[in-house]
């Protein structure tokens, strides 16, 4: 039994794919099928149930998984401790998220992050969906991810940061500008302006509209929080937006806020990452982001 082995057992197991997985470790299919069978040679069980419609693992894979976690999460943490990296990290941090409005919420911290952590390079961007920072996050594309939908996944650890209110934007002209209620009704023959399906934003206000029985009729979608904003203050339409988002806009005058009469659209934000030991670095930004939950949650409600 060897560590590499061991390794791509579990990336084998999060991935449930050896195509995937072989383009994760940068191996051959063949080189991957091959550290796995001689891993099951080595314990005498079989590790995955392999089927036409793919592979998952069996009772005693998924024992074994749980043996093979701590080995590689011990291995790593000695590396780290004797080299030093755990008190000085230096590496990589990768974060994810359907929205580039989380930029605008998270850089003052990114920027101190970076600061205290010279040693250790950040860098965000945006996935097509909130499933997609998800899988990014099992497939090792990114490592950690910010959501606002369920998620559930024995593989990942997901911690609640804070809670924000999705509130009706409309442009400084708009007929409903001046007030700081709607009715619901009101905004039936409004044209909409929504992320694009598969962003938790676009499921809570279907969700929403599903409750209170409307349909209003769809304009433009877009992933780009930015382009949004535009386009509702140009009078192309209306929006649903966490309030932080629309902050400045609002102050200049250029957009609108309102709230639905008899309704509150309040959703929670949770950081994403694998449940798994990881690398200082990331272990390092997680501490910083969990460490800083109070100031996001003032940041959301201002």
């Amino acid at each position: 039994m060897e560590l590499g082995q061991l390794k791509t057992f579990r990336v084998v197991a999060e991935t449930l794919n050896f195509t995937r997985a072989a383009e994760r470790l940068h191996l051959t299919q063949s080189a991957v099928s091959h550290q796995i069978k001689a891993l099951e040679r080595d314990l005498g069980e079989p590790l995955f149930l392999r089927s036409k419609r793919g592979v998952r693992l069996s009772q005693k894979g998924k024992l074994a998984l749980e043996h093979a976690e701590r080995i590689l999460d011990e291995t790593q943490a000695l590396r780290e401790h004797l080299s030093g990296l755990d008190n000085s990290p230096v590496g990589q941090v990768r974060a994810a998220a359907a929205t580039q409005a989380f930029v605008h919420l998270f850089s003052d911290l990114f920027e101190m992050f970076m600061r205290q952590n010279p040693g250790i390079e950040l860098s965000f961007r945006t996935t097509a969906s909130t499933d997609q920072t998800v899988t990014d996050i099992l497939n090792g594309a990114a490592d950690v991810g910010f959501a606002s939908m369920p998620v559930y996944s024995p593989a990942l650890r997901v911690t609640e940061l804070f809670e924000d209110e999705l509130v009706l934007v409309v442009g400084q002209n708009h007929r409903l500008a001046k007030g700081q209620v709607v009715k619901v009704a009101e905004i039936e023959r409004e044209r909409l302006i929504l992320f694009e399906r598969g962003a938790s934003i676009r499921r809570a206000t279907e969700l929403f509209f599903k409750k209170v029985h409307i349909s209003p009729k769809l304009a433009l979608e877009s992933n780009d929080t930015y382009f949004i904003k535009l386009m509702v203050q140009h009078g192309l339409g209306i929006s649903l937006l966490p309030s932080w988002a629309v902050r400045d806009e609002v102050t200049a005058g250029t957009l609108a806020k309102l709230r639905f009469e008899g309704h509150r659209l309040r959703r929670s934000v949770a950081m994403v990452s694998l449940a798994r030991f990881q690398p200082s670095p990331k272990r390092a930004f997680v501490s910083f982001i969990l460490g800083h939950r109070k100031h996001l949650q003032e940041l959301a409600r201002l």
